[in-house]
């Protein structure tokens, strides 16, 4: 399922001369993964500067070729078009993939599952008039989901039922976060905030501040900060939530974050998951099974993972995790 995150960047605003060393922040911006990506990043060398920029933006393009549902001709594409008829033959790449599926799909005991894809599709929030599905709708789509029907050999796969798909978006887009910051640490850049649709991964700090701030979105007020917080080092962000994404029908709504072990959009109270962790694609996943698991369950579950720290938003309450007002920033 695709990961909402709400994560609203303050990025600092670096006028000339104002920057306390020579040291220029530059900024990348291209359009992939049905999101913008941005990249900001210090470097007084243009020509690895232009190394980095091209390197980026032909790996995303790369991945998002292979990996996107919505690419006919994708890998993804083809695997989910051969379901419940043939084997599909995949590369070592694909093997991983699917290796880091399976560890995420435990991890999240199953909150995250990568076949999820019918019931995405069943609770479409997109139509023109959306509708909530009936009974053995949702029965047949659930049918179709769980990553242990998936059957794989070595060099190649196979969805044994027609109908199931596989789609990578509950945590594709933070994979290519981290990778493309890796990317800029392989070209000697290690002063850099990558931001893909706000799943973010900053490492080192802009020129001339202490840390990357970072605005976090009050779900109660879309497109309003409700505080900021200040990553240093290495860190990743991301959130989940269902405020925006979602269809009202008789005054109930209905979010886009679908719970794979019931069919049912997510309708536990809690309107936004943020977690910090190490790595933004760590960050994503625990955010959206912190965000399906609730007050207090996705606390907890957050708190269990060494160095991650998390604040969940119901209508009345903030819960946190004991570490996470080490990060808030001061106003």
């Amino acid at each position: 399922m695709p990961l909402l995150t709400q994560a609203q960047r303050q990025t600092p605003t670096l006028p000339a001369g104002a920057l306390g060393v020579d040291i220029p922040l530059r900024r990348l911006t291209f359009p992939a993964l049905g999101t913008t990506c941005e990249v900001q990043y210090a470097t007084k060398d243009p020509e690895q500067a232009a190394r980095f920029e091209q390197a980026a933006v032909a790996w995303v393009e790369a991945f998002e070729a292979k990996y996107s549902r919505f690419r006919p001709d994708s890998l993804i594409s083809r695997i989910n078009a051969a379901a419940g008829r043939e084997w599909v033959a995949i590369d070592p790449e694909m093997e991983q993939m699917l290796k880091l599926c399976e560890t995420l799909h435990f991890m999240t005991q199953g909150v995250l599952d990568p076949t999820a894809l019918p019931l995405i599709r069943l609770w479409n929030y997109k139509a023109e008039k959306p509708v909530i599905p009936t009974a053995p709708q949702i029965a047949g789509a659930r049918s179709l989901v769980g990553w242990a029907k998936v059957q794989r050999a070595a060099g190649k796969i196979f969805l044994p039922q027609q109908g199931m798909a596989l789609d990578f978006g509950g945590f594709g887009k933070e994979y290519a976060v981290d990778v493309v910051a890796q990317i800029a640490v392989d070209h000697g850049i290690t002063n850099v905030l990558v931001d893909f649709g706000h799943d973010l991964r900053a490492l080192g700090a802009p020129p001339g501040r202490p840390a990357w701030h970072i605005g976090l979105e009050d779900p109660a007020k879309p497109g309003t900060p409700s505080a900021s917080v200040a990553l240093q080092g290495s860190r990743g962000i991301a959130s989940s939530g269902d405020y925006l994404r979602c269809f009202t029908i008789e005054g109930k709504r209905y979010g886009h974050i679908i719970d794979p072990r019931t069919g049912w959009p997510v309708a536990n109270g809690c309107q936004q998951a943020t977690v910090i962790a190490a790595t933004c694609l760590q960050a994503g996943v625990l955010s959206t099974t912190a965000f399906v698991l609730g007050v207090p369950k996705g606390v907890e579950f957050i708190q269990s993972f060494p160095g991650a720290e998390g604040l969940l938003h119901t209508a009345n309450a903030r819960a946190q995790t004991r570490g996470f007002f080490n990060y808030v920033a001061a106003n």
